[in-house]
């Protein structure tokens, strides 16, 4: 029998794509994972020192956005939003005031509906007065750092439509890691 050339593997192409076929594969699934993942959880890096105590400069939150589609905002929540009065600008600060709210500010203290906050998250009581009716489509908030935070106190109302979402951790730098939990605001000391 006459000598027939080698056949190679029909498959052989194939084979040798593999790898690269492996990869794109797996960098495709990547970048779902990541669109999808993004599309549940912003990442917000606190700027400004408003929210001290409790969030500092240069930290990283994890942000629920899609809290308030399943469920209420709550009094206490830590929520970050589109600056009312430039909209590229995201904020980070705490519910005091919901739609429907009174709130007053008088004698360092915060109330809500006649109701006395429990604040003890705050670096210090707020050294300014005011009264505020919250609309029915907005939120106040304010900042832990009272008096240095700009905030509702200064600039209004947060309408619902610029929420992002709530806040539900501190991711980075690592040393800082921790969860965000929402205090009972209407909780009497004890």
């Amino acid at each position: 029998m006459p000598d027939q050339p080698e056949k190679l593997p029909q498959n052989s192409w194939k084979s040798k794509l593999k790898p690269l076929i492996d990869t794109v594969e797996m960098i495709a699934m990547a970048l779902v994972l990541y669109f999808l993942i993004d599309g549940v959880v912003a990442r917000v890096r606190v700027q400004k020192i408003s929210m001290e105590p409790t969030l500092v400069p240069g930290e990283v939150l994890l942000v629920n956005k899609l809290a308030y589609t399943f469920g209420e905002i709550d009094y206490g929540d830590i929520i970050t939003f589109h600056y009312p009065l430039e909209p590229d600008l995201d904020y980070v600060k705490r519910v005091v005031g919901k739609p429907g709210d009174e709130v007053i500010v008088l004698d360092g203290n915060v109330r809500v509906n006649n109701q006395a906050l429990h604040e003890p998250y705050i670096s210090a009581a707020p050294e300014y007065e005011g009264v505020w009716d919250v609309p029915e489509d907005a939120l106040f908030v304010l900042g832990d750092n009272r008096n240095p935070s700009a905030d509702s106190h200064v600039w209004g109302f947060v309408p619902l439509e610029n929420v992002i979402g709530k806040a539900f951790a501190v991711y980075w730098p690592p040393n800082k890691i921790r969860g965000l939990s929402t205090p009972n605001v209407f909780a009497a000391d004890q």
